[in-house]
């Protein structure tokens, strides 16, 4: 559903209360609707906020995330159910960016009093970046600029939580937020969130640890690159086929001829490619350059079999310090 379409949904909602009785009664008759006593009644669009919301709120919050396990992030639309989960919301989280314009849309549009919080309101932004191989599409590979080059002003990687140390000042932030709104359980929301933090410490010192002093500093992804805010944290270098949020899935044989000869040139030994691809062309990259492939996780989303296994945002992100130990060899 476009932006402009759920504008339309909402209007045309808020003008017909019977429409908007039936609407809301038929979205809480389902399993995500069983809200309990007083709890906060917290949405989110994406994993991180909502792993972040559980793990401060336990069970005295009541959390709903909307892209649903396995779902590709970027190709999200809201359904009429969504939108009222939003606006029946205590509070509502977004990562902001490019592919939230229909949430900025939809809450200036929208009658309606429902608090929301963008993740890249919270930390300090970056701006989007095309890595040196992005830029030879249509060029031929030896002609490719050197570096990274920012886009137009005004983009911002939304990728915020990649960075752990982002992670800890939205837990931080988000534990205010919540405490202010239901501050009968202010303490039990602190404590858990410093608990949560202390997880959030170890993890940053272990990535510290496995990229300080690395002889290879470049990370190289045939694939989307969602870690503008990873890389710069740790001091990284990075070549990648896409931008974070680009919808191509094949890139031009110029930008493959300039990461194969990169990553052979350098003795790269890993081409990463992103959880929920197919790794198609960095599997390619590998195999011409001699190199191994693995997995990086972004934590956009989550497979509904990592979901169930109790996987969260610090056991995925652990998974990302194993492969760089052999990637930064």
């Amino acid at each position: 559903m476009a932006a402009a379409a759920v504008l339309a949904a909402v209007l045309l909602l808020s003008a017909s209360p019977l429409c908007l009785s039936g609407c809301a009664g038929a979205a809480q008759s389902g399993p995500d609707a069983d809200r309990k006593g007083e709890k906060l009644h917290i949405v989110t669009t994406i994993f991180p906020p909502y792993d972040f919301v559980k793990k401060i709120g336990g069970e005295d919050v009541e959390v709903i995330m909307l892209l649903k396990p396995g779902m590709e992030s970027h190709s999200y639309e809201p359904t009429p159910a969504d939108i009222f989960r939003i606006m029946d919301s205590d509070l509502f989280l977004y990562a902001g960016g490019e592919s939230d314009v229909w949430v900025e849309e939809l809450l200036e549009g929208a009658d309606t009093e429902t608090k929301a919080a963008a993740l890249l309101d919270w930390v300090e932004p970056l701006e989007e970046e095309t890595s040196e191989s992005m830029q030879v599409r249509g060029q031929e590979a030896d002609g490719a600029p050197s570096g990274p080059v920012r886009l137009e002003d005004g983009e911002y990687d939304e990728h915020v939580w990649t960075s752990p140390r982002n992670a800890m000042a939205i837990v931080e932030r988000l534990c205010e937020r919540m405490s202010e709104m239901d501050p009968g359980r202010a303490e039990l929301f602190s404590r858990n969130a410093e608990a949560y933090l202390e997880q959030l410490r170890a993890l940053d010192a272990a990535f510290a640890e496995v990229t300080k002093g690395a002889e290879n500093k470049t990370l190289i992804f045939g694939d989307r690159f969602p870690l503008l805010y990873f890389v710069k944290t740790y001091g990284l270098e990075y070549d990648a086929a896409f931008p974070g949020c680009s919808m191509e899935t094949e890139p031009s044989a110029a930008t493959v001829a300039s990461l194969t000869d990169r990553v052979r040139r350098e003795h790269i030994p890993v081409v990463f490619y992103m959880e929920m691809s197919n790794g198609k062309v960095a599997q390619a990259i590998a195999e011409a350059a001699g190199a191994k492939t693995a997995v990086f996780y972004a934590v956009h989303s989550v497979s509904a079999e990592d979901l169930a296994a109790g996987e969260d945002y610090v056991s995925l992100m652990y998974r990302n310090v194993e492969s760089l130990r052999e990637a930064l060899r």
